[in-house]
């Protein structure tokens, strides 16, 4: 069996291949983002629309990160056995169909069905995309382009927060208009991914597979497949917990007028939210970027850690530039522990289930994350907005730390060979990491 890792090139400079590959993990993911965080960004018009209360209308986000583990699941097993290529552009065409058709939704009741199918959707993207981005993109340079494929979720909601300025705040137009807008880019991401060529490394796991006769049911039935899987699920939880913890309520938390909101116009909100993702999309490329050098672990342990004495000004300033700065701050740290996790999830991945374990591990700490918002808007009620986000993100902060101190890494592991092949572990070789 040859090695695939053996035929990467000399140069890090990437292939026509590799570019098409990693933009259009990016898009694919970024528009993900985009289309989530509409529903964030509106979902108090869209409460005041239907007649339902913030903390009925926050279900509508419950309900998508609940299913994204359930289209990881699909997409992830259909990846591994068939490829990468045709997964990802039949989940692109129907995440994208659906979003638009939320644009259209006569009542509450629709429109939380279109969201728990745009869950589906929206969990097969992120694995699926970043295990063919990490197969494809040069070994040392992985850590970089770690970081800039995670951020194309920051540049999602960034973009959205742009979207929701133009449309909704200065053209005044309904919050209708946004999702039926999203289908436009979300088009141009499934043309870049016909582009495509499949995963070398997929095509040399299938090979493996064939010629050792190994089954699916064999490699999932090792328990040290097992194991870690169970702990990167419970990582993955504490991640999500982090990043929604910090993300979803603080738009609500600018604008409210009430349990102690900053009471922003909407504008001026929209610009902190905007600056805040940029500062995600720093922290993302540089922790990304720095992991390569002093390691995965090291840089998420640094990055969560640094988090906690920013939560002061992040949840408890007054003034709209502590509020800017503070929640900058935050994500930059928050965000930049999330820009290591693509190389993290997809090394410590065996290559004949990469398709299924990374998506699938991040999606179902996700739906274990889902209530966070309700969560947070329950305490805001009963506590204000400053408490909930006090209470809710310093104790994952220290969570993702820990949990991360524990477990193990895999940085440099050379995709297709037998050291990350869980069918070579058969015959002695270790479990990737």
């Amino acid at each position: 069996m040859s090695d695939t890792s053996s035929q990467e090139p000399r140069t890090t400079r990437l292939t026509r291949d590799q570019r098409n590959a990693f933009v259009a993990a990016f898009l694919g993911w970024t528009m993900d983002a985009f289309d989530y965080f509409l529903v964030v960004l509106v979902y108090a018009d869209i409460a005041k629309e239907f007649g339902v209360s913030l903390e009925r209308m926050a279900f509508v986000t419950t309900v998508t990160l609940v299913m994204r583990p359930v289209g990881a699941m699909i997409f992830g097993l259909w990846a591994d056995r068939v490829g990468r290529r045709i997964p990802l552009m039949v989940d692109v065409s129907f995440y994208s169909v659906v979003g638009f058709l939320c644009a259209f939704a006569p009542n509450f009741t629709v429109l939380l069905v279109l969201r728990l199918l745009y869950g589906i959707g929206m969990g097969g993207e992120w694995g699926l995309g970043a295990a063919l981005a990490m197969e494809k993109v040069p070994t040392k340079r992985r850590g970089f382009f770690s970081g800039l494929l995670q951020e194309g979720y920051a540049v999602g909601y960034l973009l959205a927060s742009v979207a929701y300025l133009l449309v909704v705040s200065l053209g005044g137009l309904s919050w209708r208009w946004l999702f039926a807008l999203s289908i436009v880019p979300a088009m141009i991401t499934l043309v870049v991914r016909t582009r495509v060529e499949e995963s070398e490394v997929w095509v040399a796991s299938r090979d493996r597979r064939r010629q050792t006769r190994t089954s699916f049911r064999t490699i999932f039935g090792n328990p040290a497949i097992w194991r870690r899987f169970v702990f990167l699920v419970l990582l993955m939880t504490a991640f999500n917990w982090m990043s929604h913890g910090t993300q979803d309520v603080y738009p609500t938390f600018l604008k409210a007028t009430e349990d102690q909101g900053i009471g922003l116009a909407k504008g001026a909100a929209t610009w902190v939210v905007i600056g805040y993702n940029i500062g995600a999309i720093i922290g993302g490329l540089a922790v990304g970027a720095m992991s390569e050098r002093f390691g995965r672990k090291r840089m998420i342990v640094v990055a969560a850690l640094l988090g906690l004495p920013i939560v002061p000004l992040f949840a408890w300033s007054t003034t709209v530039g502590m509020l800017a700065l503070g929640s900058f701050l935050m994500q930059v740290m928050v965000q930049g522990a999330w820009g290591v996790i693509p190389a993290h999830l997809t090394e410590l991945s065996p290559d004949e289930i990469r398709g299924f374990y990374p998506g699938v591990t991040y999606q179902l700490g996700n739906c274990l994350a889902a209530f966070n918002l309700p969560i947070q808007e329950a305490l805001a009620a009963s506590h204000g907005y400053p408490f909930a986000l006090t209470w809710t993100v310093v104790p994952v902060l220290l969570a993702v730390a820990i949990l991360t101190a524990l477990g193990s890494e895999a940085r440099g592991i050379r995709f297709g060979s037998a050291e990350s092949s869980a069918v070579a572990h058969r015959s002695g070789h270790p479990v990737p990491g």
